[in-house]
C-alpha cells in the first residue's frame, strides 16, 4: 500500500532521522535554515526508496513540495504559545497529503460508512469522550459545593487533567470489552485505585473520597455498560 509506505517514510524522516539540532536551527533561522531544505530532500529520497517505482516519481516530489510548504508555514506562524498546536496541525496536514495520494489510487473508500458495526463502535467511542464527561459532571453537580471545604488541602494538578484521564480510561475500558479482554478492565480499576485513592487517603477527607469514588464508578460503569450494549 502506498499509504503505509509513505507513512513509514514520513515517520523516519520527521522523527528518527531528524536531529534536535536541525529542529532548533529551523526554529531559529526559519526559511534561511539549510536544514529545512536538507530535511525536505530527505523526505523526497525516503519516498523514492519506499515506493521503489520510477513511474511514481511525481508522488515523491509532491510529498517533498507539500512538506516544504507545511513546514515553512509552521516555522513562520508558530510562537512559544502556539508551538504545541502547530506541531499537531503540521503532522495532520502531512498525513492528509499522504491520505489524499492514497485516495487518488483508490486505496481508501468510504464503504465503511455502510458497515453498521463500525458506525456503532465509532458512535460509542465519541459518546464516551466529552458527552459522558458532561453527563457525569451534571450527575455530581449536587455535591460539587463540598469542594469549598478542602481549601486547606494540596490540590495542585494539571489543567483539565481529571477530564482527560476520565476520557482515556473510558476509551481503554471500552476497547478491552470490545476485544473480549475483561482482565484489562480489572487492571485499569486496580491502577486507578492505587494512584488515586492513595492521595485521598493522605488528605483524610471522607467527603472528598466519596465524591471521587462516585465519579470514578460512574465513569467506569458507563464505559462498561456502553461496551456491553455494543457487544
Amino acid at each position: 500500500m502506498i499509504f503505509v509506505r509513505l507513512i513509514l517514510a514520513h515517520l523516519l524522516g520527521d522523527f528518527i532521522l531528524q536531529p534536535d539540532s536541525w529542529v532548533a536551527d529551523k526554529e531559529k533561522r526559519h526559511l534561511k535554515s539549510k536544514y529545512l531544505y536538507i530535511h525536505v530532500l530527505l523526505h523526497i529520497l525516503l519516498a523514492f526508496v519506499f515506493l521503489w517505482d520510477l513511474q511514481l516519481w511525481w508522488i515523491a516530489v509532491l510529498v517533498g513540495v507539500t512538506h516544504f510548504l507545511i513546514d515553512a508555514a509552521k516555522l513562520i506562524f508558530q510562537n512559544s504559545k502556539t508551538k504545541k498546536r502547530w506541531f499537531f496541525i503540521d503532522q495532520l496536514l502531512h498525513v492528509l497529503v499522504i491520505a489524499g495520494i492514497s485516495f487518488y489510487y483508490k486505496e481508501f473508500d468510504f464503504d465503511f460508512l455502510h458497515d453498521q458495526n463500525i458506525l456503532k463502535i465509532i458512535m460509542a467511542a465519541v459518546f464516551l469522550t466529552v458527552p459522558t464527561s458532561i453527563i457525569i459532571k451534571i450527575l455530581l453537580s449536587s455535591w460539587t459545593p463540598v469542594s469549598k471545604e478542602f481549601n486547606n488541602i494540596q490540590t495542585d494538578s494539571l489543567t483539565s487533567a481529571g477530564k482527560y484521564i476520565g476520557i482515556l480510561e473510558r476509551l481503554l475500558v471500552f476497547t478491552f470489552i470490545v476485544v473480549d479482554h475483561w482482565e484489562g478492565v480489572g487492571f485499569m480499576i486496580a491502577a486507578k485505585s492505587v494512584f488515586r485513592f492513595s492521595d485521598l487517603a493522605e488528605a483524610k477527607q471522607r467527603k472528598l473520597t466519596e465524591y471521587v469514588l462516585i465519579g470514578t464508578l460512574l465513569s467506569f460503569g458507563m464505559a462498561v455498560l456502553t461496551g456491553i450494549l455494543i457487544k
